[in-house]
């Protein structure tokens, strides 16, 4: 028994009528799109209507890729932050060194420039380090006999006298500051003439100058210089300030503390000095020359009085 569809599900027409109707469509909408842009409008508000899914499809990719960026760009930042801090270190180092030795340039400059001025032939050397006894101011430089430096040098610095060579080895030698409780300086007032002699007072880094008039012209400020009347040190080198004068009514003397000129405590260069003036012997050695002298005379006469006898 064959079955129909009733009228009112009737089909339309053929499916090939259908695919040639829409087929044709197509490519008229394609045709006048192409040439008059009528479908423009009509684009625009389905990618309007479409866009809210696209974003919704394509939503959970973002994500994946925004977190996958996130964590990348941690690794990265930290990585990098890494770098930049050993980097900043290294330039913190380098930048240290660099105010260190810009330092050292500059003492140096003026060490050399006060060399010149000194009416002495100057060695620079080199602080090696300083002596590890409490009780004595003492520093070790980098020059010795192999140099030319000779036991009894002064040293000073670019600022004023620093001490004496008190042993010399063949490439370092021992300077005793002038701060040390053995050393004692022949020094002259700049503004009265006063002179006096200036004695290390150990730890506390200053000098004094011990059995004074309680009358003598001294007062807060003046400049103390080397007076080189000992021979040993050159006349007029700075070598401490008048920071405190201590009068007792009770007794006779005056005690004045000075503060050194040098940087007893601080630097790295120095300069040895050495006196080429050649100075008359004291008077107490020239009689002892004149006694060797004799002596020698009468053992050379004692000798010919021998000779002839024979």
């Amino acid at each position: 028994m064959e079955h129909s569809p009733p009228p009112f599900f009737k089909r339309g027409p053929a499916p090939l009528v259908r695919l040639f109707f829409f087929a044709s469509m197509s490519l008229a909408l394609l045709v006048l799109d192409a040439r008059f842009r009528y479908a423009e409008g009509l684009r625009s508000g389905l990618a309007l209507v479409a866009y809210p899914l696209q974003r919704a499809a394509t939503a959970p990719i973002d994500l994946l890729a925004a977190v996958g960026a996130y964590f990348s760009t941690q690794a990265q930042l930290v990585e990098d932050n890494t770098g930049l801090r050993a980097r900043a270190l290294t330039l913190a180092q380098d930048a240290q060194r660099a105010s260190a030795m810009e330092a050292e340039l500059a003492q140096l400059r003026r060490l050399m420039g006060a060399g010149e001025k000194l009416p002495v032939k100057s060695t620079p050397a080199e602080v090696l380090y300083v002596s590890r006894d409490p009780y004595s101011h003492k520093i070790f430089i980098n020059g010795g006999a192999q140099q030319g430096i000779a036991p009894g040098s002064p040293v000073a610095d670019e600022s004023g006298l620093l001490g004496q060579v008190t042993r010399v080895h063949a490439l370092l030698s021992e300077v005793t500051l002038i701060t040390d409780q053995d050393q004692a300086i022949p020094v002259q007032v700049v503004r009265s003439g006063l002179r006096a002699i200036a004695f290390g007072a150990g730890p506390s880094g200053l000098l004094e100058l011990r059995f004074m008039a309680s009358n003598a012209e001294i007062q807060t400020g003046d400049d103390l210089v080397t007076s080189g009347i000992d021979g040993t040190y050159p006349s007029g080198i700075p070598v401490a300030k008048v920071v405190r004068i201590e009068r007792d009514a009770e007794l006779s003397f005056t005690r004045v503390v000075c503060k050194p000129t040098a940087g007893v405590d601080r630097g790295r260069y120095v300069l040895v000095l050495s006196d080429a003036t050649v100075r008359p012997p004291r008077p107490d050695n020239a009689k002892k020359d004149r006694r060797a002298e004799k002596a020698a005379r009468r053992a050379k006469g004692k000798d010919k009085d021998g000779d002839g006898a024979r």
